[in-house]
């Protein structure tokens, strides 16, 4: 236990917290906190879950796309948050486990619906394509569904939070240097560090979002491939 897994409990406390207040007793005319939880999943649904998916299967794997979606970005952005000043995504355990929890999904729907061997075949074998080329294609598209997909979807994730946040830890922190430990002349590359601190903190902002939007969305296409494996 240290203060990166500290922060991630609390904000799973927080995020599970708030979605069973906002709908733990939903009316027909929502509240103030009920519409706002109806209206954040509802965008998860209709802009990832039900546009990759479609309607019958969007709404049948929305808890796990919403929870992957939700946990990301509010995980994502403690790393703006004063004192804080992190991602917990910006250290590889989340993202492996978010990705691992998706790279399980995927396999078990496949897995589901053409058996074991048939969900190799379908997502390995390329219909139409000469014998010989099989030896070729066969260990780059294993190699792409069962090793790269997870790989990329937990490196992109810690990657950018990680990036992120040694370029807001050198920002600042030469803000502090110039001016407070320089002063004199150096005040002035002090207040530029300082605005470029505050600039690349919205930058960051356009970031988490988008990351966390990318790892939901990623989650729905891997889950629609093995829905249609069979048909690629």
């Amino acid at each position: 236990m240290d203060r990166l897994m500290l922060i991630r409990l609390v904000v799973a406390v927080l995020v599970a917290l708030f979605f069973a207040l906002a709908l733990r007793n939903p009316k027909v005319i929502p509240g103030k906190l009920q519409n706002i939880g109806e209206s954040m999943l509802d965008w998860v649904r209709i802009n990832i879950s039900e546009e990759i998916l479609g309607k019958e299967e969007g709404r049948k794997y929305l808890p796990l796309i919403a929870s992957i979606f939700f946990a990301t970005i509010m995980l994502n952005i403690t790393s703006i948050i004063p004192v804080l000043n992190i991602s917990t995504n910006a250290r590889i355990g989340m993202p492996l486990v978010m990705a691992l929890v998706a790279y399980v999904t995927y396999c078990w729907v496949g897995i589901s619906k053409y058996g074991f061997f048939g969900y190799i075949k379908a997502t390995t074998v390329l219909p139409g394509v000469p014998l010989p080329i099989h030896f070729l294609l066969i260990p780059i598209e294993f190699a792409s569904t069962f090793i790269l997909q997870p790989f990329t979807l937990t490196v992109r994730l810690m990657a950018n939070m990680l990036s992120g946040h040694m370029m807001l830890a050198l920002f600042f922190g030469a803000t502090q240097y110039f001016i407070i430990e320089q002063s004199g002349i150096w005040t002035v590359a002090g207040v530029g560090s300082l605005l470029a601190a505050v600039g690349f903190t919205f930058f960051e902002l356009l970031v988490i979002a988008l990351q966390a939007y990318i790892f939901a969305l990623l989650t729905a296409v891997y889950i629609d491939k093995s829905i249609h494996a069979a048909s690629h």
